[in-house]
């Protein structure tokens, strides 16, 4: 592929439908659905769920509406909910820690701060990672000082996460999913039927369940291979199982945070080795679909110029390319916290086309192994499912 022939420019596409249907109203409306309250205001029932006395909400990492028609033969339980099912948006970045963020606050990532997989720390002048393994200068609740959901609910009703052990006491959890009771369980299995006992144990409850493995199968061996295949397999059984399992008037819904792509090897780009990519920039972050790109203090008008003629001659007929400007200007972070804008890049690079972009100076080898990807724009990575596996009443019917 010719990195370096100046192709077509798209326009950017339009920004995640905050406040209307992506994954900032799942937990918001469910709240409303169970006729709760906040302190800050009434929840607001923007996906229009019915009312109900429980509700569970499976987050499926990696599950993208896409993906799930494309190898829906792998799960045919799921599949037989697609038909009347929603597509909503992720947040932007369309990534984990993204729109686990506007899941767990009902703020869009310019809000809650968590604006990519690893981003600027203004305050320390050096990249931080939002995810596994968060700087120890970093304090996740300034990070993310606003209350989360589960804070809002978790005295009128019981609120349980039910995730894995690692993440009980993780930045991540203490930054955007706080409040309420935390279940720790290691096997797929141990989750769902710990979201089980939880719904059935009390006659109101909001239940959180987390599922990684495909994500974790996409990015080992992509989301088209027989072990992706595989483990969406044992994720459908699993969560066929709760859905025969769950009190009557429970509303159980299932959703994903991102989508995924597959990037083949000769497709995943080193951009440290060429200088003009390079030259005046002061860091370098995101992800390889997604980066954030971030000017050196005082660089001229022209370097600027130059940097972004060099991105696009390199890469603007795989990519959009934008500054923060443009993309306050899509509105594509949502409404942005002054605090947080200096955390998002002054450039910003998404891949439309499936490559992979990486700092390998600040990268490891093994990060280039990685095969299923996500983080841009495109409708594969941003584009989830909104499936009701089972409506308070009475089971949905089965297609």
């Amino acid at each position: 592929m010719a990195k370096h022939v100046i192709g077509h420019r798209e326009p950017l596409p339009a920004a995640p439908p905050y406040g209307r249907s992506s994954v900032a109203e799942v937990f918001t409306s469910a709240a409303a659905a169970l006729g709760l309250d906040s302190s800050l205001g009434p929840f607001v029932n923007a996906l229009g769920l019915p009312r109900a006395s429980r509700v569970c909400v499976v987050v499926v990492d990696g599950l993208g509406s896409a993906l799930l028609k494309r190898r829906g033969g792998h799960a045919p339980f799921l599949r037989s909910h697609l038909d009347g099912a929603r597509i909503i948006g992720s947040a932007f970045p369309s990534t984990t820690a993204a729109s686990l963020g506007s899941l767990g606050t009902g703020l869009s990532p310019g809000m809650h701060g968590l604006v990519g997989y690893d981003v600027l720390d203004p305050e320390q002048g050096k990249v931080v990672n939002m995810l596994g393994g968060w700087d120890p200068g970093v304090d996740p609740l300034r990070w993310q000082p606003y209350p989360s959901v589960f804070e809002q609910t978790a005295g009128q009703i019981p609120v349980t996460s039910v995730s894995l052990p690692k993440f009980a006491d993780s930045a991540m959890t203490r930054a955007a999913l706080r409040g309420g009771n935390y279940l720790a369980a290691g096997t797929l299995q141990a989750r769902v039927r710990g979201a089980h006992e939880q719904l059935a144990d009390s006659k109101q409850a909001l239940v959180y369940l987390y599922l990684n493995e495909m994500d974790k199968a996409g990015h080992r061996y992509g989301c088209g291979s027989a072990e992706w295949g595989a483990q969406l397999e044992d994720v459908d059984s699993a969560i066929k199982t709760l859905a025969a399992r769950v009190p009557s008037d429970t509303l159980l819904l299932l959703t994903a945070d991102h989508g995924m792509v597959d990037v083949d090897v000769a497709h995943r780009y080193d951009f440290s080795t060429e200088p003009a990519l390079i030259d005046g920039l002061a860091h370098t972050a995101g992800e390889p679909r997604m980066l954030h790109l971030y000017y050196e203090p005082g660089l001229s008008a022209r370097g600027r110029e130059l940097l972004i003629s060099a991105w696009q001659d390199a890469y603007g007929q795989f990519a959009w390319i934008f500054t923060r400007d443009q993309a306050m200007g899509a509105g594509l972070f949502g409404d942005v916290d002054p605090r947080v804008l200096p955390r998002i890049g002054d450039l910003m690079v998404a891949a439309r086309e499936p490559i992979a972009l990486y700092d390998r100076r600040r990268t490891s080898a093994s990060a280039m192994e990685v095969v299923g990807q996500h983080g841009s724009l495109t409708r594969a990575e941003r584009e989830v499912p909104l499936l009701t596996l089972n409506r308070p009443g009475g089971k949905v019917p089965r297609g």
